[in-house]
């Protein structure tokens, strides 16, 4: 009897060493009974220097806390319980050899733990099965990486890489019903590049890219986190800044003015120098839509540069047209 037993047990270790998974046997204790091919190439360790030890003791790089609670917990269940990698991305810390997933050190694993019931019908042991799915991984984390790139250029000016105007009027339409909802401030900022047709036509097309990325450049560093600057069209832009009054946004217009004006595009030996005009507007109750808080904008806008350009003006309900202050101004 004893004889067939070794058999049977010869014959089923044959079977867990074959498996392409790590198949670990533990009892209450954490004392480990099993330990197959999988677990020994990997881990470095033998199953004569683990067997009968604490699977902690002999593993130090294990998430002890964690691995204890999750055993603990399958015991008192008495049901299988899962592990996958998009929550813990490894158990244990094998290398990853696998050609395909090249770049990533680490064996990305699964685990499943399976409460094993002995002969007098209580739940003795416990069984982790590991299984490397690098492989599935890194495919699922490249098609998330490409789909994140995809949206990021969906929304994306591409000459200066700040939104485009069909995401930046997105973001100006959900602004615009926030403020609606929770009556807070809001301001809307357009501008464009002074006498821009004019750089074009003596420097080229060429040199007037490298002006709207000048430009954009200043406007990423002047602006706050929270504000949403896109690219309008052309040489237009526009920025959103949230939680904000006229009054202050117009210290962040004279701001990015005076330091576009005070920039300079180098151009083979020469520089071009640049201004922009500047219009605000104020979100207020009587607005009938986002599109009337833009073409309120671009009418301030429209007043700065009739008036001499290089100047921002304040959309002024009241005179139906705006009132411009140069830095000059401010300073006084």
């Amino acid at each position: 009897m004893n004889q067939v037993t070794l058999s049977d047990f010869h014959l089923t270790m044959q079977v867990l060493d074959n498996i392409d998974a790590g198949v670990v046997i533990l009892d209450k204790d954490h004392q480990v009974w099993a330990w197959n091919s999988f677990m020994q190439a990997y881990s470095g360790i033998t199953s004569d220097r683990i067997i009968g030890k604490n699977l902690f003791e002999v593993m130090a790089d294990l998430p002890v806390a964690w691995l204890k609670q999750k055993i603990d917990s399958t015991f008192k269940l008495r049901m299988r319980s899962f592990s996958c990698w998009e929550d813990r991305p490894s158990i244990f810390h094998f290398r990853n050899f696998s050609p395909v997933t090249g770049g990533a050190s680490l064996m990305y694993q699964n685990m499943t733990l399976t409460p094993l019931k002995s002969l007098n019908g209580e739940f003795s042991h416990i069984c982790l099965t590991i299984t490397d799915v690098s492989d599935i991984a890194k495919s699922k984390t490249h098609l998330r990486e490409s789909n994140e790139q995809l949206t990021h250029l969906s929304m994306t000016d591409r000459l200066t890489q700040l939104y485009n105007r069909g995401h930046w009027e997105a973001c100006l339409a959900e602004e615009f019903e926030r403020c609606r909802t929770a009556n807070m401030p809001s301001t809307l900022v357009m501008f464009d590049i002074d006498h821009f047709k004019k750089v074009n036509d003596t420097f080229g097309h060429v040199a007037g890219d490298g002006v709207i990325r000048t430009v954009a450049s200043m406007l990423r560093r002047t602006k706050r986190q929270s504000d949403i600057a896109g690219r309008y069209g052309g040489e237009e832009f526009g920025v959103i800044l949230p939680g904000t009054s006229a009054e202050l946004g117009l210290y962040f217009t004279e701001r990015l003015r005076t330091r576009i004006e005070a920039a300079s595009v180098a151009v083979d030996v020469r520089s071009i120098n640049v201004t922009i005009s500047l219009g605000i507007c104020e979100w207020a109750p009587w607005m009938q839509g986002y599109e009337h808080w833009l073409e309120l904008s671009d009418r301030a806008l429209y007043h700065s540069k009739q008036n001499g350009r290089n100047q921002t003006t304040v959309f002024s309900k009241e005179l139906g047209d705006g009132r411009t202050r140069h830095q000059q101004k401010l300073c006084s």
